[in-house]
Formats: structure tokens, C-alpha cells, sequence
């Protein structure tokens, strides 16, 4: 790979991850990522979300190149583990959290993280840390995690991807909700190839972002 390649793809893999102005050409999805959730529990209550993000392997290729052949653990994969993280952790997680309709706050340091390689694609995985705990006894709880110039798809294939520790499997369930945005929506975030970036105030992402729901008895 050359270095000007090199640079190009680790650009675009910073861009992808700290989702900040990103060129109009690439604004409609061109990065994927597919989660996976785990709910985090002290006795009764939710401390975090366990969360597995696999990219899409255009989107990892810059990140496997500089690992090479390190082995899992080692300080290649700790350092990249730390960039990665850091960008995800100046956009709050991508991760919104709703009680009540009021925001829960996160702590601004994940407990643990790191970084893997599964075939040709980068594996993120780290805990959500909840700032204070959740009672979840007769509680739901709304989150999501999408970037909001939709310039990455941040999904979950189905339900299946979202887990619940066997030992709360009778109280609590997930639910979720994928949206249908309009067609006027979806023709708009595929002309911005040939438009402008979406205005902050469209809120982009969010249109097309999936919604959890946890329902607790």
C-alpha cells in the first residue's frame, strides 16, 4: 500500500469514527458497522452496555494494515485500541440513553476496551459505562447509538444482537424498532453524493436510527 493510499484510508477511517465535517461526496452512508449489545447489571440495576462493533472491511482495512501481524493483546493493538476509542469517546459513544424521557449520563471513561481482528474486519469492543446506577424493577429504558450525519450505519441485524444476561432473561426483554424514513428521506441522504453535507438541524442519522427499548418488570 502506498503512502498516499495509507493516508487516504486512514482519513477516511478517522472520519468514519470521529464523525466530525465530513466532505459532501461521502456524506450517505459509505461505512458500516454492525453491534452487538449486552446489558451490564449489579443486582437490580444497570451499571452499562457491553458493546461489540464489527466495521465493514473497506472501513478496516487501514487499522488490520497497521496492526500487521501483532498478536491479539499486544502494544500494536493496544495503541489502536486506545485511538479508536478515543474518537468514539468524543462523540458521547454515539450512544443516547433515555429514562423517562430524560438523558442518563455516562461516565466519561469506559471500564474496559480493545481492539481485535475478525477475518478482514476490526472489532471494537468495550463496556458503556452508566454514570450512576439504574433501579430496572418495573422500568423501560429508550436508547440509541447512530452517527448523525448518517455518514456511517451503525445497526443491529436483528433482536438477536441484543442480549440479556440469562439471569434476567424472565424480567427483562429488549425491543427493537427499525425505521421506514419516507422516500423523499431516503432520496435525499443518497443525492448528498451530489448535494451538500445535511445541516446539523436535519439531524440526518437520527432518521434512519434504530431505537431499543428495555423493558424490565
Amino acid at each position: 500500500m502506498g503512502l498516499n493510499l495509507l493516508r487516504y484510508n486512514r482519513y477516511i477511517v478517522g472520519l468514519m469514527l470521529v464523525v466530525g465535517s465530513v466532505p459532501a461526496a461521502w456524506s450517505h452512508p459509505h461505512s458500516f458497522i454492525d453491534m452487538q449489545t449486552t446489558l451490564v447489571h449489579q443486582g437490580d440495576n444497570i451499571t452499562g452496555l457491553r458493546m461489540r462493533w464489527v466495521m465493514d472491511e473497506i472501513t478496516s482495512a487501514d487499522l488490520l494494515y497497521d496492526a500487521a501481524d501483532a498478536k491479539p493483546g499486544s502494544v500494536i493493538w493496544k495503541k489502536l485500541a486506545a485511538e479508536v476509542m478515543a474518537n468514539v469517546l468524543g462523540q458521547h459513544y454515539f450512544t443516547e440513553f433515555w429514562h423517562q424521557k430524560q438523558p442518563v449520563k455516562f461516565e466519561n471513561l469506559p471500564p474496559e476496551y480493545h481492539l481485535s481482528r475478525q477475518g478482514h474486519q476490526a472489532v471494537l469492543e468495550f463496556v458503556l459505562p452508566m454514570a450512576h446506577p439504574q433501579p430496572m424493577k418495573g422500568q423501560r429504558f429508550v436508547f440509541s447509538t447512530f452517527d448523525p450525519t448518517y455518514f456511517v450505519d451503525m445497526y443491529y441485524d436483528s433482536e438477536k444482537s441484543l442480549k440479556i444476561p440469562d439471569e434476567l432473561a424472565k424480567e427483562c426483554h429488549f425491543e427493537l424498532k427499525t425505521p421506514k424514513p419516507d422516500a423523499s428521506m431516503q432520496a435525499y441522504a443518497l443525492s448528498l453524493d451530489k448535494a451538500d453535507a445535511p445541516a446539523e438541524e436535519m439531524d440526518l442519522g437520527r432518521q434512519f436510527a434504530q431505537t431499543v427499548t428495555l423493558v424490565c418488570q
